[in-house]
C-alpha cells in the first residue's frame, strides 16, 4: 500500500467514510429493532444497510493501493456505531422498566409519579437496615427522563435501575 495524496484519493476516502457511517448507523438501529421485535423495520433497514455495505467494501477492495480508503472505512465503521446510537436515543423506541428502592421516601415518590400520570406498583420490603419501598414503573422510553427527574427531586438517595422491556400485553400506560 502506498499513500496517494491527490484530491481524488481524499474524496474517495471521504465517500467511503460517509458510506460506512450510513451503513453502521443503519446496522446499529436495525439490531435494536430486531431486539424489540419490529420485523418490518428490521428488514427494511437490513436491506439498505447491506446495499450500502457492498458499495463501501467494493470501493475499498477495488482501490487497495490507496491507504486512505482503508482509514476511511475503519473510521466510518467506528463513527457509524456512535451515530447509530445517537439516532436510536433520539428515536426513543420501546419501553423501560424502572425499579426504584427508597428507604425513606417511597410513598412520596409514588405519589409524585402517579400525579405525573405514571402507573406505579409499590412493594414494601425489608432491606439490610429495615423497611424499604420497592417501586416498579414501566414507561415509554420517551418518558425516561421525566421519571428520573421526579425520583431525583424526591429522593436523591434512591437506588434506581432501568432495563429495556418488551411488553407482551398492555395494562395501564401513560397516555
Amino acid at each position: 500500500m502506498q499513500f496517494i495524496l491527490t484530491p481524488e484519493a481524499f474524496l474517495g476516502a471521504l465517500l467511503i467514510f460517509a458510506l460506512r457511517i450510513g451503513d453502521m448507523s443503519l446496522d446499529t438501529i436495525r439490531v435494536l429493532f430486531v431486539v424489540r421485535g419490529r420485523k418490518g423495520l428490521a428488514w427494511g433497514l437490513g436491506f439498505f444497510q447491506s446495499l450500502i455495505f457492498v458499495i463501501a467494501i467494493s470501493s475499498v477492495l477495488s482501490n487497495l493501493d490507496n491507504f486512505l480508503n482503508v482509514l476511511g472505512y475503519a473510521g466510518g465503521f467506528a463513527t457509524g456505531n456512535v451515530v447509530g446510537m445517537l439516532i436510536e436515543e433520539r428515536l426513543a423506541v420501546g419501553h423501560i422498566h424502572f425499579t426504584i428502592m427508597s428507604s425513606t421516601r417511597g410513598a412520596s415518590i409514588t405519589e409524585k409519579l402517579r400525579a405525573s400520570g405514571f402507573a406505579v406498583t409499590e412493594i414494601p420490603a425489608r432491606g439490610k437496615n429495615g423497611t424499604v419501598f420497592v417501586l416498579h414503573v414501566d414507561v415509554t422510553r420517551r418518558d425516561k427522563d421525566n421519571v428520573e427527574t421526579v425520583v431525583l427531586e424526591t429522593d436523591p438517595e434512591a437506588f434506581v435501575t432501568a432495563e429495556d422491556v418488551r411488553p407482551i400485553r398492555r395494562g395501564y400506560w401513560r397516555a
